[in-house]
Parts: structure tokens; sequence; C-alpha cells
């Protein structure tokens, strides 16, 4: 004799049986856009949210004098990180994944240096996927500065564009602008969900 289950069932596929199969999901939807400079409109996109954004060439020298000009001490970063960034006259301690840096120790640190997986222009988003240079994600979100480099052939146009980079089993950041809410009496209020301050040197 069937049990309830299988009663249930059986009455679920009779029901559904006249039924006709579901029509396929069209997927023909634009993925890219015609954007003459996607680097310049992630700039000004990411500058729109309140970050700090610089086009730079000289990047050892820049990240020197990013971290001058805010007065750093302690930096962290990620141990692959290459080594030639980490400038200044800066503290540096390094997140190793045998050895990560403790949460006092992050929450200590002035900022942290990193790089990232890709950029959107559109969104004005930069998107980290613990990959290389960028180290876990506890890294970007308890420091109150993130200074993050951005390569110019990192940055796409669109979300679609920037999602067929990534796999979808990585742990994914999409960073756009401070962190910031305005959930209470739509006053904002940033550093919540992590740094209030976010720099982007874009590498041209």
């Amino acid at each position: 004799m069937a049990d309830s289950r299988e009663v249930v069932l059986g009455r679920i596929r009779a029901a559904l049986a006249d039924r006709p199969s579901a029509p396929p999901v069209v997927r023909d939807y634009d993925s890219s856009r015609d954007i003459a400079d996607v680097v310049g409109l992630f700039a000004e996109r990411a500058a729109d949210y309140r970050a700090v954004v610089r086009r730079v060439r000289d990047l050892g020298g820049e990240i020197d004098a990013s971290l001058r000009a805010r007065g750093v001490r302690r930096m962290v970063a990620p141990d692959d990180l290459p080594g030639w960034w980490r400038v200044g006259e800066v503290v540096w301690s390094l997140d190793e994944p045998g050895h990560p840096l403790s949460i006092g120790a992050l929450d200590r640190a002035d900022g942290v240096l990193t790089g990232c997986a890709v950029a959107i222009a559109e969104t004005g988003t930069v998107v980290l996927d613990a990959g290389e240079g960028q180290g876990r994600r506890a890294l970007t979100l308890l420091p109150d500065y993130h200074l993050c480099v951005v390569r110019a052939d990192q940055v796409v146009g669109t979300v679609p564009e920037a999602l067929a980079r990534l796999s979808p089993t990585s742990p994914l950041t999409f960073v756009s602008g401070p962190s910031a809410t305005s959930d209470i009496e739509l006053d904002r209020v940033e550093g919540v969900h992590g740094p209030r301050n976010l720099e982007i040197l874009i590498v041209d």
C-alpha cells in the first residue's frame, strides 16, 4: 500500500499531466553596451558614489602619495599583493592564509591595500573575488580606509560582462563607493558595513 507521500505526489503528477510544458526562457537580452570610454565612465560613476578616484601611471609613487596624504601609519594587505606596492613609511602587516590577522589587528589598522577582480563602468562598482592580491573578505570590511588598485584592462561596461569574468563559486564582494546606509530617518551614515573611505587608483 502506498504511503501518504506517494499518494500526494501521485495526485500532483496527475494534476499536472495535461498541462503544456513551460516555454523556454528567452535569454537574448543585451549583455554589453557601446561605451566609447569604459574607463572614463567607471571613474565618473565611482566618483558619484563618493569614492576618491584617480587615474595614474606611476602606481608605486601614487600609492605612496595617497598614504602620505591620509597620514596613515599602519596598513594591512594580502600576502600575495605585489611587494613593490607596499611603499612608504608605513608598517605593513600581511594577512596570510595560514596565519590570518586577528579581528583586532584589522580593526586597529589605518587601512588596507588590495587589487580587484573586475570593475563595472555602468555602476561604478569594484568586484573582489578573493583572488590574487585581494585577500579574504574581512580585509576589506574592517579597516576604515580601502585603497584599491584597478587596472584599465579590468574595467568592463556592464554587469553581465563582469559576471562572465567571475566564478559563481568564488566569494564575491561588490563595492560601489564607501559603505553607507540611509535606513534610519533617511540620514546617510557611512562606515556601517565596511570602510568609510574608498580610494581607487586606475592604472592606465
